[in-house]
């Protein structure tokens, strides 16, 4: 999407290009961002569990070329941005885990095993659509 400068005012149009063709892009796309909303859902359990702060989960990070982003807004809650798209799945979830634990600040021990509980949810989860 380009912007274009209208002549005769100060207004700003937006022109899309529309390309026609295969869809699973497009397909790929819609799944990961289905899959992306459903792991944000599996931790939520593991990190309420532990009394600490569920971030909320956006893509992709405002900031152009960066794979996670972290905000911490005025009423103490935080925003992890992790990019979806062009990435090993693995390495999305490690990102919104790792942002977990920044956003609740953990380190050493605590961030640990917070880590490894939260990648035992997301297992758990995965062992039960595979056996259903």
């Amino acid at each position: 999407m380009k912007e274009i400068k209208g002549e005769s005012q100060n207004t700003t149009t937006r022109e899309m290009r529309v390309v026609r063709g295969d869809r699973r892009d497009q397909e790929d796309s819609t799944g990961r961002c289905l899959a992306f909303a459903d792991a944000a859902r599996q931790l939520g359990p593991a990190v309420r569990s532990q009394g600490l702060d569920m971030p909320s989960f956006r893509s992709p990070p405002r900031q152009v070329g960066r794979r996670r982003t972290l905000i911490r807004h005025g009423d103490g809650s935080a925003t992890v941005a992790v990019m979806v798209q062009n990435r090993l799945w693995v390495s999305v979830l490690a990102d919104m885990i790792e942002g977990v634990v920044v956003a609740n600040q953990l380190d050493g021990i605590d961030a640990e095993a917070m880590r490894d509980e939260l990648w035992a949810a997301l297992e758990a989860e995965s062992a039960q659509r595979e056996a259903a």
